[in-house]
């Protein structure tokens, strides 16, 4: 695969991590503007959307087998173009009815992206681990800009504009990939960029294995906390946050922006050491700052809170490269729809954990010792993957 087209595979996988994030996430701005628009009350409009997010999850199974029969780019295209009308759509329509189908159809068309751009990736990078972390890094932008992009559009022109405008530059690009592709400037990688000797099928039955538990783990983390978080603060900090929600606001923004920008360390990590040790020190480590969460009340909490979310974003890329490593590459958008198949479909319980401990204590104390006691098991589990020396050792020259 040439240099050239291994930095557009590159572009547009980050760009559509980018925006399959800022249109999971936007509604929920502009059904503040709907609530009004069509006197409608934002429980209800909220609703809406809980057709496409559980469709976010279950497509991606179907999205993985079509990356892998047909074809991964072709794919991404499919992603950008229907994405791009769904959102266009969403703008135009004028009853409930009509705007949960096209939310659906959001979900939908969302699902693709990470079964099969993050696949797309692996294959085309080289130095896969950094190119995991800048995508990954897209993605939180993807999250953090959600409101603002919705903000400034619903303020300047109006709520149809916020998802018009998105969904114009989704479909554009999208055709600029079509046009990529038919110009041979953006080619399908055959094989691995950067190719490694196949494991042996103990290893991907015993690899595969422990992740399926890792990965739920990691999941039940980051979605318990990212839900917890912002009444933890609201408990233990309003005398640094001051009263209202702007200062809350402010300050898990602040832990989700330095968290997710060491997704580059573990990138860098990642390309040059052995995975096993990087992602089983992201579990033991994450074990005493839980335990720490769980009782601390002061300005640490702000650091302690951090600390959490980069060891979480510090081990994606070592989990994505584990699965990649031990997954043939035949099947390895299927691999990734069956990664976040269970990255969604973990948020409910996390959720539903962190609502059951605080509605019955008042606090989140004994959630953050759940979560302590769940890393230890992964850690333990963890323990069995096989130790491999870092992928740039292990690869095939290329041309």
């Amino acid at each position: 695969m040439k240099a050239n087209s291994a930095r557009l595979a590159l572009l547009f996988s980050c760009l559509g991590h980018a925006y399959m994030h800022l249109f999971t996430a936007f509604y929920f701005v502009i059904a503040l503007s709907l609530e009004s628009a069509w006197n409608i009350p934002n429980h209800e409009l909220v609703k809406l959307w809980a057709l496409g997010s559980l469709l976010v999850g279950l497509a991606a199974l179907p999205a993985g087998w079509l990356g892998d029969r047909w074809s991964a780019p072709g794919m991404m295209a499919v992603f950008f173009i229907g994405l791009g009308i769904s959102g266009i759509v969403c703008g135009l329509v004028n009853s409930t009815t009509a705007l949960m189908l096209g939310l659906a159809a959001v979900g939908l068309f969302s699902a693709i992206y990470h079964p099969v751009g993050v696949a797309w990736l692996v294959r085309s990078a080289k130095a896969r681990g950094m190119a995991l972390a800048v995508n990954g890094i897209f993605g939180s932008l993807g999250v953090a800009s959600a409101g603002l992009v919705a903000g400034v559009l619903i303020d300047a022109v109006s709520w149809r504009a916020a998802f018009i405008v998105p969904g114009a530059v989704c479909l554009v690009t999208g055709i600029a990939l079509v046009v990529a592709l038919r110009l041979g400037w953006l080619e399908e990688a055959a094989v691995d960029r950067a190719p490694e000797p196949a494991p042996s099928r103990g290893d991907m039955v015993r690899v595969y294995a422990i992740l399926l538990m890792t990965m739920a783990v990691m999941g039940l983390m980051f979605h318990g906390t990212q839900a917890s978080l912002p009444k933890v603060f609201d408990l233990r900090l309003r005398d640094i946050a001051g009263e209202g929600a702007l200062g809350i606001g402010a300050l898990v923004a602040l832990v989700y922006t330095a968290g997710g920008l060491m997704q580059l360390a573990g990138g860098w990590l990642a390309d040059r050491y052995p995975l096993k040790p990087i992602y089983l020190a992201a579990f033991v480590l994450q074990v005493p700052v839980m335990a720490l969460i769980a009782t601390t009340g002061n300005a640490a909490l702000i650091a302690l809170s951090i600390m959490t979310v980069i060891l979480s974003s510090a081990a994606l890329p070592a989990e994505n490269m584990l699965l990649a490593r031990y997954t043939p590459s035949r099947h390895r958008s299927l691999a990734f729809g069956v990664k976040f198949v269970l990255a969604f479909s973990i948020a409910n319980p996390a959720i539903l954990l962190a609502s059951w401990v605080e509605g019955r204590s008042g606090e989140y104390t004994e959630f953050f010792f759940i979560l302590a006691a769940i890393a230890a098991v992964a850690a333990v589990v963890a323990s069995f993957l096989p130790f491999a020396r870092p992928a740039g050792q292990l690869a095939v020259p290329a041309e």
